[in-house]
């Protein structure tokens, strides 16, 4: 969103978008010149009529997006100052009316992704052990896991509330979050008792910059995943700069976001195991790139993306040599008639 046309509004911005090749939008809750979140959360007659300009549009809603109150329901407090301004002006500078503030955000997603029909609803998970991510001094004793338990003791009734409306709350798994990688995932999993709403929103982006497999993370984590961002990412390693980018601008940086096809994630792969595990949500492009124009990233997109997703077939190529099921058959075929 911007001051300029065609992205000041909701209708511009959506026959935009429709005009590029695009199928849906993801509507990011913060932005009231896209929705009210509030009247969204309490009236299904709004959310009829949003859904309704936007199909007016030529587009759907795939998800809404709220990775800035995902942020604030957990805040460490090197960070406050920074990420008061995610906040409304009447809790900034109170933490804990910030943090009551930013759960209440998250029941109104619920509500609000139920009422406009939505199944997946995307997010951060919020940080309180990310400043001591690299263990030098030595970490005290219980401290990582003191602060997953806190961090699952504000989420279990999220999603609780996202059980009720039938909707799975997706944490893009992202530095910066405590929840940033598999083993991150898997420890806070454990502390909300396995809960079925607590999914993965999966963008490979992120775990190129960390040098994750994200190929065998599909494999692994296929069954949570419920959301993907298509975001293109590269590592470049130097003598002089690593993973930890060096305190470097975007575009000096080993790790850099990258458009659509211009960077090294292996799209043609991710496609195929996401669609051999049967996943059957969207495929968002995130844009961020250091290079190239977001105009001429938005062009590229939609049709990268189309050309990326597979039809699934409903049987196997060599189906025209099929014997069937033919127990005394395969009786015979293993020499075991005469027994």
């Amino acid at each position: 969103m911007g001051d300029e046309a065609p992205f000041n509004e909701l209708e511009s911005i959506c026959r935009w978008a429709a005009g590029l090749g695009y199928k849906g939008v993801q509507i990011p809750v913060w932005e009231d010149r896209l929705i009210n979140l509030s009247l969204a959360a309490e009236s299904k007659t709004y959310c009829d009529e949003l859904k309704g300009k936007i199909a007016d549009c030529g587009l759907e809603i795939t998800e809404l997006a709220s990775h800035l109150f995902g942020q604030l329901v957990a805040v460490h407090p090197v960070y406050d100052e920074l990420f008061d301004g995610f906040a409304h002006p009447s809790v900034r500078g109170n933490p804990k009316a910030r943090t009551a503030w930013a759960i209440e955000q998250m029941h109104l997603c619920a509500k609000a992704s139920q009422n406009l029909g939505l199944r997946s609803h995307v997010t951060f998970s919020g940080a309180l052990a990310w400043p001591f991510l690299y263990p030098w001094p030595q970490r005290s004793a219980g401290l990582v896991e003191t602060a997953f338990e806190e961090l699952a003791r504000r989420w279990k009734p999220i999603f609780d509330a996202h059980e009720d409306a039938g909707v799975d709350v997706c944490f893009e798994l992202h530095p910066s979050e405590d929840l940033h990688d598999g083993a991150t995932f898997e420890r806070f999993l454990d502390l909300v008792d396995g809960h079925a709403r607590c999914a993965i929103n999966y963008d490979p982006s992120h775990f190129i910059l960390q040098q994750l497999d994200y190929l065998h993370f599909i494999d692994l984590y296929h069954e949570r995943i419920k959301a993907f961002h298509v975001k293109d990412a590269e590592f470049n390693p130097t003598g002089r700069s690593g993973v930890y980018g060096s305190f470097s601008n975007w575009v000096d940086r080993a790790g850099r976001f990258r458009s659509l096809g211009d960077g090294q994630v292996d799209f043609v792969s991710i496609f195929s195991k996401l669609s051999q595990y049967g996943y059957d949500g969207w495929a968002v492009l995130e844009w961020e790139c250091c290079i190239k124009s977001p105009d001429q990233g938005a062009a590229e997109g939609a049709p990268f993306i189309s050309e990326h997703i597979i039809q699934v077939t409903e049987k196997a190529f060599d189906d025209f040599v099929s014997t069937g099921s033919d127990e005394a058959l395969n009786k015979r075929l293993l020499g075991l008639s005469g027994n």
